[in-house]
């Protein structure tokens, strides 16, 4: 990896966290190891917030020349599927980060776990609770009331000990009872007020099948799976910083050592709009809302690889925005200039018509195709250039003519000369009309002297059109992508469905569009720029009878323009 590369930008950058690390480094705390870790739920796929945090992770352990594991917490089978499993692995190494062998499970302890609850029982720190759960949420208090003390807080061990035993025999139903931690009903900090650490659940699990009937929650499984991991740093959003006296007391009731992993905290990523809510997102793909996880509308890692993102934008974008301790919404524009910044670097160049007008250029020989020299990309000197087919008969888009035009339409019109890229200046003499009186077809003639797009007399026009020919071209179906949502904040209406924020116009499919031969054998995921018309990629759904464009992203850059770039 180079000093300069696009992999490396990502963890050069100094934050807050990383401030922590070198002190704590400089300190000699863990003997100045750094041990990260990227610990998603697989109930769901990965959105750009995960991005984020995947390169937060990664990118803080690879700075500091540490390393990373990938652990799935799997601690609720009712909502996990080793679909999600596989596509959060997928998305992982598309992003470029690697765990090696670092892959965990937190099913893998679910032993050690349920061992170190019989622990806790015997020490008389933790309880079986059999009210339901109404009675035990009513009994929490509030933040500025303590709560009041369950009836079964004060059972004997070997009470609490047998009652756990029975659970994890499947003697009860679901929500018959719970195991909780037996902590402090007056702390002010809520998450402290005896906490439920196992609960009752009679479903099978990915990984572990019927073994289990309960298991533990998120908050108890999390800092144990750290511990015995070695994770030096436990870096996470900062909705669970009213968590971290929890963490840490768990911990501390485990550790046998001087060694403790340290929780730290950071804003979450928020876009404008953009719904981040896994449970959202999944109604909008159970709803049919959307076509799937991997819809290039949607916030997913998958769903913006499918548009056209590259690794590199997502991970510059991460980096750009930076890692604070306050919350706040990121323009989504940034983002759409992240992408626009890496494909003009990286995209080849082509020219495609995604609203055909037909022009016959009357005195080019007929039967003639023509060889011309086209540039592949213009901000990579050794992209070299490309041979594109020139004909008698080309397509124009619809919206570069205008039979009558206003003062600064600069573009064809009756008796106006204009410049086709890489080819001639033609003079449109005729137009044709249907039935209906619209335009269908222009007859043009043109001037074979300024092959190449220039004017030995040294004339000016003032446009140039991109085009491609009638009968050397690939038919193909674009897909042009808007914002999914016409509100910034979509979920922030207390009192309004955040679907009733839908873009009705978020998708619009061209079935006759026409591009030049240089795509037939593009594959799905490679990038180009339609020159004037924007960044497209390859969609999977391309096959041997058609191949499908979507658009990245427009060539206009709000991002850039409000940034003066």
């Amino acid at each position: 990896m180079s000093e300069n590369s696009p992999e490396k930008e990502v963890v050069i950058k100094k934050n807050f966290i990383h401030q922590i690390v070198e002190e704590e480094i400089s300190a000699g705390k863990n003997g100045g190891v750094v041990h990260t870790r990227f610990p998603p739920e697989p109930n769901g796929y990965l959105h750009i917030g995960h991005a984020k945090s995947i390169c937060l992770n990664f990118g803080t352990a690879q700075k500091f020349n540490g390393i990373t594991n990938l652990r799935f917490d799997d601690t609720n089978p009712s909502k996990e599927d080793t679909e999600y499993v596989d596509s959060i692995m997928e998305d992982v190494r598309w992003l470029g980060f690697d765990w090696g062998d670092r892959l965990f499970y937190a099913s893998d302890y679910f032993d050690k776990l349920f061992a170190f609850a019989l622990k806790l029982i015997e020490e008389g720190k933790a309880y079986v609770d059999d009210q339901d759960a109404e009675t035990i949420s009513s009994q929490k208090g509030t933040p500025t009331r303590p709560g009041a003390e369950s009836p079964c807080r004060n059972r004997t061990v070997a009470e609490n000990v047998d009652l756990f035993m029975r659970m994890k025999a499947g003697e009860f139903d679901e929500g018959k009872c719970v195991l909780r931690a037996k902590i402090d009903m007056a702390s002010p900090n809520m998450h402290m007020r005896d906490p439920i650490i196992y609960r009752i659940m009679k479903a099978p699990h990915h990984r572990t099948g019927d073994k289990w009937c309960i298991y533990p929650m998120y908050d108890f499984a999390h800092g144990q799976c750290d511990y015995w991991e070695g994770i030096t740093h436990s870096i996470c959003t900062l909705e669970f910083e009213v968590h971290r006296p929890l963490y840490d007391w768990f911990v501390e009731q485990l550790r046998d050592t001087d060694y403790r992993p340290r929780q730290i905290e950071f804003a979450r990523l928020n876009l404008t709009y953009t719904v981040m809510s896994k449970r959202k997102l999944l109604q909008l793909v159970k709803e049919n809302y959307v076509n799937g996880w991997d819809d290039p509308r949607m916030p997913t890692i998958s769903g913006l690889r499918r548009r056209g993102y590259t690794p590199a934008s997502i991970r510059n974008f991460s980096d750009r925005i930076g890692v604070t301790k306050v919350d706040g919404v990121i323009d989504v524009a940034l983002l759409e200039h992240s992408v626009r910044e890496d494909l003009n670097r990286i995209a080849q160049r082509v020219m495609g018509v995604l609203n055909p007008l037909k022009v016959v250029i009357t005195n080019y020989p007929e039967g003639q195709v023509e060889e011309l020299d086209a540039i592949n990309n213009p901000e990579n000197p050794d992209a070299g250039t490309r041979k594109v087919p020139f004909t008698r008969e080309i397509y124009i888009e619809h919206d570069d003519f205008m039979e009558n035009p206003p003062r600064k339409f600069f573009r064809l019109s009756p008796g106006k000369e204009v410049r086709l890229r890489y080819a001639y200046y033609v003079t449109c003499n005729e137009v044709i009309k249907d039935e209906n009186g619209e335009v269908i077809e222009l007859r043009c003639t043109y001037d074979p002297e300024t092959r190449g797009g220039n004017s030995p007399d040294g004339r000016k026009v003032k446009a140039t059109l991109h085009w491609v020919s009638c009968t050397e071209n690939v038919k193909a179906e674009v897909r042009l992508y808007d914002r999914l949502f016409t509100d910034e904040e979509p979920d922030e209406h207390k009192d309004i469905d955040f679907k009733e924020f839908l873009n009705a116009d978020s998708l619009a499919v061209l079935d006759n569009c026409y591009i030049e031969p240089f795509v037939k054998d593009a594959k799905a995921l490679d990038s180009f720029q339609f020159e004037r018309l924007g960044y497209f990629n390859v969609d999977p759904d391309t096959n041997a009878e058609k191949i499908v464009f979507n658009r990245t992203a427009q060539l206009r850059d709000n991002w850039a323009k409000v940034k003066g770039k």
